[in-house]
Order: C-alpha cells, then structure tokens, then sequence
C-alpha cells in the first residue's frame, strides 16, 4: 500500500503544479475583468486537489518509514542533523502545509465581497507563493534529496 499510495502522491504534484498554473494564468494580467465562474471553479479544483494530496501526504507521514517512524526510531536530534531524514520528516510537510493554508487564503479571497480587481490580484498573489514554495518543497530527482526516486 505504502508504494502505491507514494506514487499516487508524485502523480497527483503534476495534477496540482497543472491547477495552480492554470488558476494563476487565468487571473494574472486580466485587470478588472469579472472574475467569472471559471476562475471559481479552476481555485475549486485546485484546492480539491491539494486536500486530497495532503491527506495522502500525512497518511505517508504517519504510516511510512520517512515521517513519524524516523522521529520515533532516531530522535528528533539525530533526523535534524540529517538533511534527508529531515527534508522529509520535517521540511517537506512543514512546507506543503503552508503551501496548502496559502491555496486556501487564496481561494477565500474568490468568495470575498471585494472587488474583481482585488480577487485576481490575492488570488494570484498566494498562488504564486504557493508554488515557489511547493516547487522548493518537491524531492525533484535532479536534487540530491530526490536522486533515485524517479518523476513519477
């Protein structure tokens, strides 16, 4: 279960990295166009999306051998001074929960009563950050942290 659920992982980033490119593109440069249901519906999507991925993300974390397990076994002292251990058992869901509380913000700001200006510029905003930091976030396979564990 564990392999499939961490491929269904890695295979559902380039869903999300998809969705926050679409939802970004889709609002930046529009100036006061309305935001229409389209934009709605693309910061839906994305936030489903990232939920799901999440979910399975602290699923991986508590059952897996690179999360909580690590912790347990090692120490907290002993992962920290392991920059892999610590990407993974720290870093990488410390990162991806800021990255899933700015989707959100993001996405709030689609349902506030604020200008349509004002919700194409705060919903691109913290979609951006969320992509800066989700792309720092991702064990890439041309990383040191990554090597081995292929694009899917």
């Amino acid at each position: 279960m564990e392999t499939g659920l961490l491929h269904l992982h890695s295979f559902l980033r380039w869903v999300i990295l998809l969705l926050l490119l679409i939802a970004i593109f889709k609002s930046i440069g529009v100036g006061s166009r309305p935001f229409t249901n389209g934009h709605r519906k693309a910061g839906l999507f994305l936030m489903i999306a990232v939920d799901i991925e999440f979910l399975i993300g602290i699923i991986q974390w508590v059952t897996g051998a690179h999360g909580l397990k690590v912790i347990q076994d090692q120490g907290m002292s002993a992962v920290m001074q392991n920059a892999t251990l610590r990407f993974f058992a720290v870093e990488h869901i410390t990162m991806m929960l800021i990255a899933v509380v700015l989707i959100h913000i993001g996405k709030s700001f689609a349902k506030k009563n604020i200008s349509d200006r004002k919700k194409h510029r705060k919903t691109v905003l913290f979609y951006v950050l969320a992509l800066i930091i989700i792309l720092a976030a991702i064990p890439w396979p041309f990383r040191e942290i990554g090597m081995g564990r292929g694009w899917f």
